[in-house]
Protein backbone atom coordinates (compact mmCIF):
# COMPACT_ATOMS: atom_id res chain seq x y z
CA UNK A 1 0.00 0.00 0.00
CA UNK A 2 3.01 2.44 0.53
CA UNK A 3 4.19 1.69 -3.25
CA UNK A 4 0.85 2.68 -4.47
CA UNK A 5 0.67 5.70 -2.45
CA UNK A 6 4.39 7.10 -3.42
CA UNK A 7 3.63 5.93 -7.07
CA UNK A 8 0.25 7.69 -6.96
CA UNK A 9 1.26 10.91 -5.09
CA UNK A 10 -1.14 10.30 -1.99
CA UNK A 11 -1.67 9.36 1.51
CA UNK A 12 -2.06 5.70 2.61
CA UNK A 13 -4.93 6.54 4.01
CA UNK A 14 -6.53 7.48 0.81
CA UNK A 15 -5.17 4.46 -1.05
CA UNK A 16 -7.20 2.42 1.84
CA UNK A 17 -10.08 4.49 0.93
CA UNK A 18 -9.72 3.99 -2.70
CA UNK A 19 -9.40 -0.10 -1.93
CA UNK A 20 -11.72 -0.67 0.03
CA UNK A 21 -14.34 2.27 -1.02
CA UNK A 22 -14.79 3.48 2.51
CA UNK A 23 -14.81 7.34 1.82
CA UNK A 24 -15.46 9.15 -1.77
CA UNK A 25 -12.17 10.48 -3.46
CA UNK A 26 -11.97 12.95 -6.05
CA UNK A 27 -11.99 11.92 -9.38
CA UNK A 28 -8.26 12.38 -10.95
CA UNK A 29 -7.12 11.15 -7.83
CA UNK A 30 -9.15 7.98 -8.06
CA UNK A 31 -8.00 7.64 -11.67
CA UNK A 32 -4.35 7.93 -10.16
CA UNK A 33 -4.40 5.29 -7.34
CA UNK A 34 -6.25 2.66 -9.42
CA UNK A 35 -3.12 3.22 -12.18
CA UNK A 36 -0.43 2.73 -9.25
CA UNK A 37 -2.95 -0.28 -7.93
CA UNK A 38 -2.98 -1.80 -11.45
CA UNK A 39 0.96 -1.22 -12.17
CA UNK A 40 2.23 -2.66 -8.32
CA UNK A 41 -0.64 -5.45 -9.10
CA UNK A 42 -1.66 -4.72 -5.30
CA UNK A 43 -4.32 -7.05 -4.07
CA UNK A 44 -4.36 -5.99 -0.65
CA UNK A 45 -4.41 -8.01 2.13
CA UNK A 46 -7.59 -10.33 3.09
CA UNK A 47 -6.37 -11.65 6.13
CA UNK A 48 -4.83 -8.32 7.51
CA UNK A 49 -7.79 -6.76 6.93
CA UNK A 50 -9.87 -9.96 8.46
CA UNK A 51 -8.29 -9.30 11.72
CA UNK A 52 -9.57 -5.56 11.39
CA UNK A 53 -12.88 -5.92 10.29
CA UNK A 54 -13.49 -9.07 11.53
CA UNK A 55 -14.97 -10.47 8.75
CA UNK A 56 -13.84 -11.97 5.51
CA UNK A 57 -16.07 -10.79 2.72
CA UNK A 58 -16.19 -14.30 1.98
CA UNK A 59 -19.01 -17.29 1.76
CA UNK A 60 -18.38 -21.05 2.82
CA UNK A 61 -19.78 -23.28 0.25
CA UNK A 62 -19.74 -27.13 2.00
CA UNK A 63 -21.95 -29.35 -1.16
CA UNK A 64 -20.77 -32.69 -2.80
CA UNK A 65 -19.02 -32.28 -6.46
CA UNK A 66 -20.37 -35.47 -7.54
CA UNK A 67 -23.82 -35.88 -6.15
CA UNK A 68 -25.45 -33.02 -7.30
CA UNK A 69 -25.74 -32.51 -10.74
CA UNK A 70 -27.09 -29.12 -11.25
CA UNK A 71 -23.94 -27.94 -9.13
CA UNK A 72 -21.99 -26.38 -12.13
CA UNK A 73 -24.84 -24.15 -12.39
CA UNK A 74 -25.70 -23.49 -8.54
CA UNK A 75 -22.38 -22.39 -7.85
CA UNK A 76 -22.75 -20.10 -10.72
CA UNK A 77 -25.99 -18.36 -9.32
CA UNK A 78 -24.51 -18.41 -5.65
CA UNK A 79 -21.03 -16.77 -7.17
CA UNK A 80 -23.00 -14.13 -9.36
CA UNK A 81 -25.26 -13.02 -6.37
CA UNK A 82 -22.29 -13.42 -3.44
CA UNK A 83 -19.89 -11.35 -5.93
CA UNK A 84 -22.87 -8.62 -6.63
CA UNK A 85 -22.68 -8.33 -2.98
CA UNK A 86 -18.72 -7.78 -2.60
CA UNK A 87 -18.21 -11.48 -1.36
CA UNK A 88 -16.09 -13.92 -2.69
CA UNK A 89 -17.32 -17.72 -2.58
CA UNK A 90 -14.66 -20.58 -0.94
CA UNK A 91 -15.95 -24.25 -2.07
CA UNK A 92 -15.41 -27.29 -0.18
CA UNK A 93 -16.37 -31.00 -1.05
CA UNK A 94 -18.41 -32.84 1.27
CA UNK A 95 -17.95 -36.42 -0.66
CA UNK A 96 -22.37 -36.26 0.20
CA UNK A 97 -21.25 -37.86 3.47
CA UNK A 98 -21.35 -37.21 7.11
CA UNK A 99 -17.62 -37.33 7.52
CA UNK A 100 -17.08 -35.94 4.39
CA UNK A 101 -19.07 -32.72 5.47
CA UNK A 102 -17.57 -32.18 8.96
CA UNK A 103 -14.34 -31.91 7.84
CA UNK A 104 -15.52 -29.73 4.70
CA UNK A 105 -17.61 -27.17 7.12
CA UNK A 106 -14.47 -27.50 9.84
CA UNK A 107 -12.07 -26.62 6.83
CA UNK A 108 -14.39 -23.37 5.37
CA UNK A 109 -14.61 -22.37 9.30
CA UNK A 110 -10.85 -22.34 9.14
CA UNK A 111 -10.73 -20.05 6.65
CA UNK A 112 -12.62 -17.44 8.69
CA UNK A 113 -15.75 -17.47 6.05
CA UNK A 114 -18.41 -15.26 7.06
CA UNK A 115 -20.84 -17.42 6.86
CA UNK A 116 -22.03 -21.07 5.01
CA UNK A 117 -24.00 -22.38 2.30
CA UNK A 118 -24.51 -25.87 2.97
CA UNK A 119 -26.23 -28.84 1.16
CA UNK A 120 -26.76 -31.27 4.11
CA UNK A 121 -25.07 -34.71 3.55
CA UNK A 122 -27.69 -38.20 4.39
CA UNK A 123 -27.23 -39.35 7.36
CA UNK A 124 -26.04 -37.94 10.59
CA UNK A 125 -26.70 -34.34 11.05
CA UNK A 126 -24.42 -33.56 13.57
CA UNK A 127 -22.59 -31.00 11.90
CA UNK A 128 -25.78 -29.35 11.32
CA UNK A 129 -26.84 -29.19 14.76
CA UNK A 130 -23.81 -27.73 15.69
CA UNK A 131 -24.22 -24.81 12.92
CA UNK A 132 -27.42 -24.21 14.58
CA UNK A 133 -26.02 -24.50 18.17
CA UNK A 134 -23.39 -21.61 17.95
CA UNK A 135 -25.18 -19.44 16.04
CA UNK A 136 -22.98 -19.83 12.50
CA UNK A 137 -24.77 -18.16 10.04
CA UNK A 138 -25.75 -20.87 7.73
CA UNK A 139 -28.20 -21.55 4.73
CA UNK A 140 -29.39 -25.15 3.91
CA UNK A 141 -29.34 -25.07 0.29
CA UNK A 142 -31.37 -27.45 -1.76
CA UNK A 143 -31.63 -30.08 0.77
CA UNK A 144 -34.07 -28.71 3.80
CA UNK A 145 -34.87 -30.40 6.85
CA UNK A 146 -38.29 -29.10 9.18
CA UNK A 147 -35.35 -30.47 12.39
CA UNK A 148 -32.94 -28.20 12.11
CA UNK A 149 -33.70 -24.04 12.87
CA UNK A 150 -31.25 -22.45 10.04
CA UNK A 151 -32.42 -20.59 7.25
CA UNK A 152 -33.60 -23.27 4.29
CA UNK A 153 -34.15 -22.75 0.46
CA UNK A 154 -35.28 -25.17 -1.87
CA UNK A 155 -38.19 -26.97 -4.50
CA UNK A 156 -41.43 -26.77 -3.11
CA UNK A 157 -42.85 -30.90 -3.15
CA UNK A 158 -46.33 -31.51 -1.80
CA UNK A 159 -47.97 -29.70 -4.89
CA UNK A 160 -45.32 -30.12 -7.75
CA UNK A 161 -45.76 -34.26 -6.93
CA UNK A 162 -48.95 -33.84 -6.81
CA UNK A 163 -49.57 -32.60 -10.39
CA UNK A 164 -47.26 -34.97 -12.25
CA UNK A 165 -49.51 -37.57 -10.07
CA UNK A 166 -52.76 -35.71 -11.98
CA UNK A 167 -50.41 -35.60 -14.90
CA UNK A 168 -50.76 -39.10 -15.24
CA UNK A 169 -54.09 -39.98 -14.01
CA UNK A 170 -55.71 -37.56 -16.99
CA UNK A 171 -53.30 -39.37 -19.38
CA UNK A 172 -55.41 -42.97 -18.50
CA UNK A 173 -52.66 -44.33 -16.12
CA UNK A 174 -54.55 -45.67 -12.82
CA UNK A 175 -51.18 -48.00 -11.56
CA UNK A 176 -48.60 -45.07 -10.89
CA UNK A 177 -45.98 -46.28 -8.86
CA UNK A 178 -43.48 -43.77 -6.70
CA UNK A 179 -39.95 -44.11 -5.89
CA UNK A 180 -39.28 -41.95 -3.09
CA UNK A 181 -35.89 -40.37 -2.21
CA UNK A 182 -33.78 -40.96 0.81
CA UNK A 183 -35.87 -41.41 3.90
CA UNK A 184 -34.62 -38.67 6.17
CA UNK A 185 -34.76 -35.83 4.13
CA UNK A 186 -38.11 -33.46 4.31
CA UNK A 187 -38.04 -33.30 0.89
CA UNK A 188 -38.72 -37.46 0.13
CA UNK A 189 -41.28 -37.23 3.03
CA UNK A 190 -43.33 -34.18 1.45
CA UNK A 191 -43.02 -35.88 -2.21
CA UNK A 192 -44.74 -38.73 -0.49
CA UNK A 193 -47.10 -36.57 0.79
CA UNK A 194 -47.52 -35.17 -2.57
CA UNK A 195 -47.85 -38.60 -4.11
CA UNK A 196 -50.65 -39.69 -1.78
CA UNK A 197 -52.67 -36.12 -1.90
CA UNK A 198 -52.17 -36.85 -5.95
CA UNK A 199 -54.13 -39.89 -5.64
CA UNK A 200 -56.69 -39.02 -3.68
CA UNK A 201 -57.62 -36.19 -6.10
CA UNK A 202 -57.36 -38.66 -9.14
CA UNK A 203 -59.82 -41.06 -7.00
CA UNK A 204 -57.14 -43.54 -6.89
CA UNK A 205 -56.39 -45.88 -3.70
CA UNK A 206 -53.45 -46.10 -2.18
CA UNK A 207 -51.21 -49.01 -2.68
CA UNK A 208 -47.79 -49.73 -0.94
CA UNK A 209 -46.81 -52.41 -3.06
CA UNK A 210 -46.45 -49.09 -5.86
CA UNK A 211 -43.94 -47.37 -3.57
CA UNK A 212 -40.52 -48.37 -3.70
CA UNK A 213 -37.69 -46.83 -1.64
CA UNK A 214 -34.93 -45.57 -3.55
CA UNK A 215 -32.39 -42.80 -2.43
CA UNK A 216 -30.14 -40.53 -4.13
CA UNK A 217 -28.06 -42.86 -6.86
CA UNK A 218 -28.62 -44.44 -10.17
CA UNK A 219 -28.54 -47.63 -8.69
CA UNK A 220 -31.04 -46.59 -6.11
CA UNK A 221 -33.46 -46.34 -9.07
CA UNK A 222 -32.43 -49.36 -10.36
CA UNK A 223 -33.39 -51.50 -7.18
CA UNK A 224 -36.34 -49.57 -6.93
CA UNK A 225 -37.79 -49.84 -10.43
CA UNK A 226 -36.56 -54.02 -10.72
CA UNK A 227 -38.77 -54.46 -7.88
CA UNK A 228 -41.42 -52.42 -8.95
CA UNK A 229 -41.65 -55.13 -11.97
CA UNK A 230 -42.12 -57.56 -10.30
CA UNK A 231 -45.60 -56.66 -8.50
CA UNK A 232 -48.38 -58.84 -9.60
CA UNK A 233 -50.24 -56.26 -11.32
CA UNK A 234 -47.46 -54.00 -12.62
CA UNK A 235 -47.67 -49.86 -12.36
CA UNK A 236 -48.22 -48.49 -16.35
CA UNK A 237 -46.60 -45.21 -14.57
CA UNK A 238 -43.89 -44.56 -12.23
CA UNK A 239 -42.71 -41.37 -10.79
CA UNK A 240 -39.09 -40.96 -9.65
CA UNK A 241 -37.72 -38.43 -6.51
CA UNK A 242 -34.61 -37.49 -8.50
CA UNK A 243 -33.07 -36.89 -11.60
CA UNK A 244 -30.19 -40.27 -10.91
CA UNK A 245 -33.53 -42.49 -9.78
CA UNK A 246 -34.89 -41.36 -13.33
CA UNK A 247 -31.80 -42.31 -14.80
CA UNK A 248 -31.68 -45.94 -12.96
CA UNK A 249 -35.18 -46.84 -13.75
CA UNK A 250 -35.02 -45.84 -17.03
CA UNK A 251 -32.08 -48.43 -17.75
CA UNK A 252 -33.55 -51.09 -15.89
CA UNK A 253 -37.21 -50.41 -17.75
CA UNK A 254 -35.51 -50.58 -21.14
CA UNK A 255 -33.64 -53.63 -19.50
CA UNK A 256 -36.92 -55.86 -19.45
CA UNK A 257 -37.93 -54.58 -23.36
CA UNK A 258 -40.25 -52.23 -21.96
CA UNK A 259 -40.60 -49.20 -24.44
CA UNK A 260 -40.77 -45.83 -22.62
CA UNK A 261 -44.11 -43.64 -22.78
CA UNK A 262 -45.57 -46.76 -24.11
CA UNK A 263 -45.40 -50.27 -21.87
CA UNK A 264 -44.47 -47.58 -19.00
CA UNK A 265 -44.30 -43.80 -18.72
CA UNK A 266 -42.03 -41.97 -16.35
CA UNK A 267 -41.53 -38.79 -14.79
CA UNK A 268 -39.63 -37.66 -12.06
CA UNK A 269 -37.79 -34.80 -9.85
CA UNK A 270 -35.39 -32.82 -11.39
CA UNK A 271 -34.14 -31.56 -14.71
CA UNK A 272 -31.55 -33.80 -16.26
CA UNK A 273 -29.33 -32.92 -18.97
CA UNK A 274 -30.10 -35.88 -21.03
CA UNK A 275 -34.05 -35.52 -20.52
CA UNK A 276 -34.34 -33.83 -24.73
CA UNK A 277 -31.67 -36.48 -25.96
CA UNK A 278 -33.35 -39.80 -25.13
CA UNK A 279 -36.87 -40.58 -27.36
CA UNK A 280 -38.99 -39.88 -25.95
CA UNK A 281 -38.04 -37.29 -23.64
CA UNK A 282 -38.29 -37.35 -20.05
CA UNK A 283 -40.78 -35.76 -18.48
CA UNK A 284 -39.53 -33.78 -15.28
CA UNK A 285 -40.53 -31.11 -12.59
CA UNK A 286 -37.65 -28.54 -13.36
CA UNK A 287 -36.47 -27.22 -9.93
CA UNK A 288 -35.48 -23.31 -10.05
CA UNK A 289 -31.77 -24.17 -9.67
CA UNK A 290 -30.72 -20.91 -10.62
CA UNK A 291 -33.49 -18.96 -7.84
CA UNK A 292 -32.21 -21.27 -5.46
CA UNK A 293 -28.90 -20.31 -5.08
CA UNK A 294 -29.50 -16.98 -5.33
CA UNK A 295 -32.02 -16.68 -2.88
CA UNK A 296 -29.87 -19.02 -0.59
CA UNK A 297 -27.26 -16.10 -0.74
CA UNK A 298 -29.70 -13.34 -0.12
CA UNK A 299 -30.95 -15.34 2.90
CA UNK A 300 -27.01 -16.03 4.57
CA UNK A 301 -26.38 -12.35 3.41
CA UNK A 302 -30.05 -11.10 5.61
CA UNK A 303 -28.56 -13.49 8.73
CA UNK A 304 -25.25 -11.71 8.60
CA UNK A 305 -26.87 -8.45 9.31
CA UNK A 306 -29.40 -9.45 11.59
CA UNK A 307 -28.25 -12.50 13.92
CA UNK A 308 -31.25 -12.72 16.19
CA UNK A 309 -34.25 -13.17 13.68
CA UNK A 310 -36.18 -16.07 13.38
CA UNK A 311 -34.59 -18.68 10.72
CA UNK A 312 -36.61 -18.54 7.50
CA UNK A 313 -38.02 -21.61 5.16
CA UNK A 314 -38.51 -20.34 0.73
CA UNK A 315 -39.82 -23.04 -1.47
CA UNK A 316 -40.21 -22.20 -4.82
CA UNK A 317 -41.79 -23.74 -7.40
CA UNK A 318 -40.80 -25.93 -10.07
CA UNK A 319 -41.86 -25.95 -13.51
CA UNK A 320 -43.54 -29.03 -15.34
CA UNK A 321 -40.93 -30.06 -18.37
CA UNK A 322 -43.71 -32.04 -20.31
CA UNK A 323 -42.40 -34.38 -22.90
CA UNK A 324 -42.94 -38.05 -24.69
CA UNK A 325 -41.94 -40.45 -21.56
CA UNK A 326 -45.09 -39.80 -19.77
CA UNK A 327 -47.22 -41.66 -22.78
CA UNK A 328 -49.25 -38.28 -23.52
CA UNK A 329 -48.95 -35.85 -26.58
CA UNK A 330 -46.04 -33.31 -26.20
CA UNK A 331 -47.65 -30.94 -28.39
CA UNK A 332 -50.96 -30.58 -26.55
CA UNK A 333 -51.04 -29.20 -22.89
CA UNK A 334 -52.33 -31.63 -19.72
CA UNK A 335 -55.12 -28.67 -19.30
CA UNK A 336 -56.11 -30.40 -15.85
CA UNK A 337 -52.12 -31.49 -14.75
CA UNK A 338 -51.51 -27.01 -15.68
CA UNK A 339 -54.49 -26.18 -13.57
CA UNK A 340 -53.25 -28.81 -10.20
CA UNK A 341 -50.04 -26.85 -10.32
CA UNK A 342 -51.14 -23.51 -10.65
CA UNK A 343 -52.30 -23.73 -6.71
CA UNK A 344 -48.78 -23.40 -6.45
Amino acid sequence: MEDVAKLAGVSISTVSHVVNETRPVAQSTLERVRAAIEETGYTGNAIARSLVTGGTMSLGVAMSLLANPHLAQLIHAIEAEATAAGYQVLLGDTLDSADGERAAVRRLQARRVDGMLLTPAPGDTSTLEQLERTGVPAVLVDRVSHKIKLDQVGAENIQSTSALVSHLADAGHRRIAFISGVEWMTASEERTLGYRLGLGRAGLRWDSNLVAGGGAAIDDGVLAMRRLLTVPERPTAVITGNGAMTAGAYREARAHGLQIGRDLAIAGHDEVDWAEVVQPGITTMAHPVDEIGRTAVRLLLERLKDRERPPETVLLPPVLNHRGSCGCPVDTPDAASAAGFAEL
